[in-house]
């Protein structure tokens, strides 16, 4: 199962600042060059002052018509970017979240913070089309966080606590940073509910009751080195993770006899990972990024399934590592045309083992038990040119090489070459508003996790195989967004987009030892469109005075065809509405914020060869808390959690064989909720 963890994550805190909006220079002179001062705006850290924000993630999330991306789980560098940098350069970490990242630093030690809409000469868009940059002050001493936490379960009540140390300073010609977080946390997708089999005309079959319980511990170290080397910067940085997740679920049934269905699932995850950043600038308008990234993953996932006269056993054990090296050149031909050329390999490699047995009888698995290695090298040029004050054009191409060979149970190789180009326009035709337009040919990557066996549902009897010979997915996107900004801080968003869709990776049926297994595959082509609407509204001219309104929702519709009933369809997994909704309001009178964070429910559904899987979340899930800032080194944050009651409804719909030649047999629906959650942080700030 994939759980829907609520884990205890331990802020950093920081000290207030004072407000205003500017047009500035971007970053450092190391990454990005101080004349590119068009299409950027700069707000300084007054801007933030009533917000009292005491980490960079709170100043980012403060941006006017700005949401964090945290970047994409892909192999590689180039493609698993977010849309925030830190110093005009991208951090240089993939299993450190972003989001993450920026909580560790403190809006003490932020300078300002930049908006790059439509790309701007000498900066690397990422292949997004709005970028912040968080930019640092300079020469800071030592600063510390020390942060105590507190989640109890009203439910059931139980507590888990997590606590961090942070901190960072000059050590001899250099700067370091480092922290450890130590978390407990609980599955808040588990809980109580009933559990109902329907048989094929809506008759009730069977009738129980779920009492499902997940828990997670985890620990996190980080650390990093920045120093001069050689007329550039250098810097180094390490990140080590242990998750332990256990779940637990008993299904009590009472007709037509009283029985006991147990599943136990057992996750245990670690990860490491160290890399690099040299820059040096050669004049003014040349400049050098080297990167090397190693990281690795092991992972063991065990699940028992037991029942009244059926037993079941899964287990998964898979190693992964990555190993990748980078440069790139960028070079400024004036201050209105930029150039960027570079390029990246990445070695990958996953050994995976299986094991399935039902009854005590051992069960071989398709792909069950592979090595695959994948050697993928990708070149890219870009250009960025704005030959006015109104109009910016960024141009790029990639091109793609992968080899990737397998051996075990399934023996392949095969190479891969794409092109992918892209080309981004931004027309700002007044002062606070700009239109945007990007077409690209989008080229997915193939997920590691698709290979081997990796995912057992026993309590509801799925099992889904691998499939290492499988093509990435492609898409010809086109996409365009208007945006407007009003009242100082506000601003709206709408964004189109539409995909052509080719080798569309979904779920389809394999045939293997006389066995039919759910397996991914490449289905066809397919479309996608999405509409995106983004809202910042200040709410003092309403008459909330330092109030303010954010939210995000995306609507999308997509078509393929069904690999079984050859019949159109959505693509699996797909959710056709998202949205989430913030309000907070600063009360400087009491030194405080209030806020209510709502995220929607949502639906979405799987189509595998015999059955259609739904879940959903049946309602939104909203968080209201306080956070009291007595002093600018002391913060103190109390929320309650799940006030609307949110629970999940999981329903799969059985057939005797492949849907649309075969009737339904049943439909098995199962129900789960959980009860409020109270949390609370104290966090202390010292230097």
């Amino acid at each position: 199962m994939t759980p829907m963890l609520s884990l205890i994550t331990v802020l950093a805190a920081a000290a207030p600042q004072a407000p205003a909006v500017s047009q500035a220079a971007i970053g450092p002179a190391t990454t990005v060059s101080p004349a590119a001062t068009e299409g950027v705006t700069s707000y300084p850290a007054s801007f933030f002052a009533g917000a009292k924000a005491t980490t960079a993630l709170d100043m980012v999330q403060r941006l006017p018509g700005f949401q964090v991306d945290l970047g994409s789980t892909v192999r590689g560098f180039e493609g698993a970017a977010g849309n925030v940098l830190v110093d005009g350069a991208r951090p240089v970490s993939k299993t450190d979240q972003l989001d993450e990242i920026l909580r560790r630093i403190p809006a003490g030690q932020v300078d300002h913070i930049e908006i790059i809409r439509g790309g701007a000469p000498g900066i690397d868009m990422q292949g997004k089309s709005i970028l912040a940059n968080v930019v640092r002050a300079k020469g800071a001493g030592f600063q510390g966080v020390f942060a105590l936490a507190n989640n109890h379960s009203l439910d059931d009540g139980r507590n888990k606590v997590g606590i961090r140390f942070e901190g960072s300073g000059q050590l001899g010609p250099g700067a370091w940073e480092g922290s450890t977080r130590y978390g407990e946390g609980y599955d808040d997708g588990a809980g109580d509910g009933p559990h109902t089999v329907l048989g094929p005309t809506g008759q009730v079959r069977d009738q129980s009751s779920l009492n499902t319980r997940g828990d997670v511990h985890q620990w996190t170290t980080t650390g990093a080195y920045e120093l001069p080397v050689l007329g550039g910067k250098l810097r180094v940085n390490g990140r080590g993770f242990w998750d332990y997740y256990r779940y637990t679920e008993y299904d009590y049934a009472q007709a037509p006899l009283p029985s006991v269905a147990f599943d136990h699932d057992r996750q245990d995850r670690i990860q490491s990972e160290l890399g690099a950043l040299y820059s040096r600038s050669f004049g003014e308008r040349l400049q050098l990024e080297l990167v090397g990234l190693r990281q690795t993953q092991d992972l063991t996932y065990i699940s028992d399934f037991m029942e009244p006269g059926d037993s079941s056993h899964f287990a998964l054990q898979k190693d992964t590592e990555e190993r990748i090296l980078r440069a790139v050149g960028k070079y400024r031909l004036s201050d209105s045309v930029s150039l960027e050329v570079g390029g990246e390999n990445a070695l990958n490699t996953l050994d995976g083992a299986t094991e399935l047995s039902v009854n005590g009888s051992a069960i071989p698995l398709p792909a069950g038990n592979v090595h695959v290695e994948e050697d993928r090298s990708e070149a890219f040029g870009k250009a960025v040119w704005r030959p006015s004050a109104q109009w910016t054009l960024e141009g790029g191409i990639r091109y793609e090489t992968s080899a990737i060979a397998s051996s075990g149970d399934v023996v392949l190789s095969k190479d891969l070459r794409f092109a992918k180009p892209r080309l981004l326009v931004s027309w700002t035709p007044r002062e606070g508003s700009q239109i945007r337009a990007r077409y690209e040919r989008a080229v997915g990557q193939l997920n590691f996790d698709d290979f081997v066996a990796a995912n057992s549902s026993l309590s509801s009897g799925a099992v889904t195989t691998g499939n290492p010979d499988l093509n990435p997915e492609q898409a010809w996107v086109s996409e365009l967004a208007v945006e407007q900004a009003f009242w100082t801080k506000g601003s709206a968003t709408l964004t189109v987009r539409h995909f052509e869709l080719s080798d569309v990776v979904d779920r389809a049926p394999v045939f293997a030892n006389g066995r039919v297994f759910d397996a991914p595959a490449n289905i066809g082509d397919g479309t996608k469109d999405e509409l995106q609407f983004d809202l910042t509204l200040p709410l003092d001219r309403l008459g909330i005075t330092g109030g303010l309104l954010r939210g995000t929702s995306t609507w999308r519709r997509s078509a393929v065809t069904d690999p079984t009933t050859r019949a159109e369809r959505e693509i699996s997994n797909l959710q056709p509405i998202a949205w989430e909704a913030h309000f907070t309001q600063d009360l400087a009178r009491i030194s405080s914020t209030l806020g209510v964070d709502v995220f929607g429910g949502w639906s979405k559904t799987a189509y595998r060869f015999d059955e259609i899987y739904i879940q959903k979340q049946l309602k939104p899930w909203s968080t209201i808390y306080v956070e009291y800032k007595p002093r600018p080194d002391l913060a103190v944050r109390v929320e309650v959690s799940n006030d609307l009651g949110r629970g999940f409804s999981n329903t799969r719909q059985k057939y005797a064989g492949p849907r649309g030649s075969n009737p339904l047999t049943y439909t098995d629906d199962r129900r789960t909720s959980i009860g409020q959650g109270f949390f609370m942080r104290v966090r202390k700030t010292f230097g």
